[in-house]
Parts: structure tokens; C-alpha cells; sequence
């Protein structure tokens, strides 16, 4: 978990940014967390270590790449409609009350983390975003967190 979600990141930015800088043209960097990059889950320490490093590498790339006019920037997704949520496992986990649970038996706890009336959001949602904080509308935006969470950090 650590290595690929953490140590990851940084290997990737650290190969990207000489490139960027030699350019000369500025640049975004948008790395991905998590909501749980922001908060804490329990029985996941694990994942939310990394995803809060990826909250702290951002900030530090911000800071030091800002005089290269290149913004760095984190997306911080709730549950995705994706095989990473949607799977047995994720099922199993969240309800451990049932013997086979479904989809529709994690949509109902999974409403509950939220204060829209979802229980996970769509990998286009998160490609908005990365898309918006990439774009010139985003220009002056480094170091930020955008949380695509329904709610979730207001719980």
C-alpha cells in the first residue's frame, strides 16, 4: 500500500518535473488521494497513511515548484464506481452483517458516509476535476485540495 500509493507518487514526480522545468512553460501536477487523505477510516491505517503523505507530498511540491510556475494539486474522491470499491471484499467489509452482499447492500451503508443521498460517485466526477485543476481556469490554484466527496468530510 505504502509503496505503490505513496512511494509511487513520488517516484513519479520526481522523474516528471525535470522535464517540466527544463521546458520552461510552467506546468500542473494533479496527484490523487482520497477523502481518506483528510480524514481518518478505521481498519484501514494503511491506506489512510499513504493517502494522507500523497496530501503532504502535494504540499511540498507545491512549495517548491511554485517558482517554476508549475501548480501541484491533489483530487480527494469518495468511493468510485470502480472494480477498487465494487468488489467482493469491499462488500464483505462494509457489511459484515450479511453472508453474500451485493451492490445494492454497500449502496446503503455506504449513503450513510455521505450527506448527498449516494453511497459512491462516478470516475467522470473525478475527471472533472482533475480536468478543471489542470485547465487555465485553474491557474492560480496550487496546493489545494479538492475533495469530490459528496459531503463526506462533513460527517
Amino acid at each position: 500500500m505504502i509503496d505503490v500509493n505513496l512511494s509511487g507518487v513520488w517516484k513519479t514526480v520526481k522523474a516528471v518535473v525535470p522535464h517540466l522545468i527544463s521546458a520552461g512553460n510552467g506546468g500542473s501536477i494533479i496527484l490523487t488521494s482520497s477523502v481518506g487523505g483528510l480524514k481518518a477510516y478505521p481498519h484501514t491505517g494503511h491506506y489512510i497513511a499513504a493517502k494522507h503523505g500523497v496530501v503532504g507530498l502535494m504540499r511540498s511540491f507545491g512549495v517548491e515548484l511554485g517558482e517554476h510556475s508549475i501548480r501541484v494539486n491533489a483530487v480527494c474522491p469518495t468511493n468510485v464506481n470502480t472494480p477498487m470499491f465494487m468488489n467482493e471484499g469491499t462488500m464483505r467489509m462494509f457489511r459484515p452483517d450479511l453472508e453474500n452482499p451485493g451492490p445494492d447492500d454497500l449502496e446503503v451503508v455506504a449513503k450513510m458516509m455521505h450527506v448527498l443521498p449516494i453511497g459512491r460517485v462516478e470516475p467522470r466526477d473525478i475527471s472533472y476535476a482533475v480536468l478543471f485543476l489542470a485547465s487555465d481556469e485553474a491557474r492560480y490554484i496550487t496546493g489545494a485540495t479538492l475533495a469530490v466527496d459528496a459531503g463526506s468530510l462533513l460527517k
